[in-house]
């Protein structure tokens, strides 16, 4: 036992003090919040792009539809030919010519038009001029079927439903999306530390392999020890650093709320933003203002301690078997190049996990494909953490499915270490030999 606490403090001082850990500890924080902004101004950068659209109108209709915006301008062309127009929009620099025929009816008329561009248009172009002639295709038949442009006017009128929970608390479309966004954020967070630290356990090996150091290290303790103490250092090292993330993020938050001057007592009050709760619990209509508080206090009163706590122990948990593989392979080959030919299987699980989780939690999160691969041990630690933000019992996930898959978790975990046991005792005074699926079969059974 002694000598396989000295292994864990060994490999976790090893990461903790090296300069490249210490930096991106600090500095990654910094780089992802630096990354959500530039993204965010890029985008807006790309959205000011401004198109100008020529419009020959040779029709009776579309008269004034077409409404410049704040990205798209609309100017007309008049008394030019098609070909004439589409020469003066292509050499005036015009992103686009839209051509309107004049032919007998209003359905003809949408039928031959078109719009002329050098390239192939963009869908938020072709989106905006589609929508205005279906609204005008859609008040010409209903015109025709003896309705006035007023009675238009009160059929064209969008409906939202209002949306509440039994006890009479306002729902807001989105917030659903909202926490199964928050939970992929923590799955992705999960898969990202795996991958990582699980390489950081196999390069490790590897070096102490091709170095001929194991040789004398495993003179003094069992292989054994050396793989698990590896494992659980490494796994210290990125909780000490998911900690110190954690400190950063809620300084950062105070900052954020001192400089935009916001209560966070205001978004704990839970019994200011309800829908008015009457003798017959009807809900109101909530104003802009108050979804916007709704939204803010739906965010708050995430159970983000609970989240944190679970995510810790499915990151653990999941680690523990990734890195047991890892170790293996790194003890079952000379060089990095050769692990290649393993990586794949390792890394295919957590990819299915985080594409699969995506679409599925999104969809159903208490769906039989979310359910199974919540519960499935290589996959559970990234789908049920997009599961958890909904909260556990009733509306979340049931207790005995994350009893369950915390059980099979530590299962799995005592069953995957057992073999890459096997594997890293053979496999560790093994050189100059490149190993197959095949032999690497054979080493279980010794």
């Amino acid at each position: 036992m002694n000598k396989l606490l000295l292994i864990i403090k060994r490999e976790y001082l090893a990461k903790v003090r090296n300069k490249s850990f210490v930096i991106m500890t600090f500095l990654s924080p910094v780089l992802m919040v630096g990354m959500v902004v530039l993204i965010a101004y890029l985008a807006k950068i790309n959205d000011n792009e401004q198109r100008v659209i020529g419009i020959l109108n040779e029709s009776d209709y579309f008269s004034n539809e077409f409404v410049i915006t704040e990205n798209t301008s609309f100017i007309n062309f008049t008394d030019l030919t098609l070909e004439t127009a589409k020469d003066s929009a292509a050499q005036l620099g015009f992103y686009g010519l839209l051509y309107i025929p004049d032919e007998i009816s209003l359905e003809k008329v949408c039928q031959r038009s078109f719009l002329y561009t050098k390239d192939a248009p963009s869908t938020t172009v072709t989106d905006k001029i589609e929508g205005v002639f279906q609204q005008r295709l859609r008040q010409q038949r209903l015109l025709d079927l003896g309705l006035s442009s007023s009675d238009f006017e009160t059929v064209d009128t969008d409906f939202d439903i209002n949306t509440a929970t039994f006890q009479g608390e306002t729902n807001i479309k989105g917030i659903t999306e909202i926490k199964a966004f928050i939970g992929g954020g923590f799955g992705y967070l999960i898969m990202m530390f795996i991958i990582i630290y699980g390489g950081f356990v196999m390069r490790s090996v590897i070096e102490e392999k091709t170095s001929r150091i194991i040789e004398v290290i495993i003179s003094s303790v069992k292989p054994f020890q050396l793989m698990l103490g590896k494992i659980i250092g490494t796994s210290l090292a990125g909780i000490t650093q998911f900690a110190i993330w954690l400190v950063s993020a809620s300084i950062l938050l105070f900052v954020v709320f001192a400089f935009f001057d916001i209560d966070p007592s205001a978004l704990s009050a839970g019994n200011q933003i309800q829908a008015g709760m009457g003798s017959n619990m009807t809900p109101t209509v909530p104003t802009v203002d108050q979804t916007m508080q709704v939204y803010a206090q739906e965010l708050f009163n995430i159970p983000w301690v609970m989240l944190i706590t679970f995510f810790l122990i499915y990151f653990l948990l999941g680690y523990l078997i990734y890195s047991s593989i890892y170790a293996a392979i790194g003890a079952a080959v000379d060089n990095e190049t050769d692990t290649q030919q393993f990586i794949f299987p390792i890394i295919m699980p957590l990819m299915l996990a985080i594409y699969v989780g995506f679409f599925s939690v999104f969809s159903n999160p208490h769906g039989p494909i979310a359910v199974g691969f919540s519960l499935f041990p290589l996959t559970s630690p990234i789908v049920m953490m997009m599961r958890l933000p909904g909260g556990i019992g009733e509306g979340g996930v049931p207790l005995w499915e994350l009893v369950t898959s915390i059980l099979l978790l530590f299962g799995t975990f005592i069953g995957i270490v057992w073999l890459a046991a096997k594997i890293y005792r053979v496999g560790i005074l093994m050189y100059g030999k490149k190993p197959t699926y095949k032999e690497l079969f054979k080493w279980l059974k010794y």
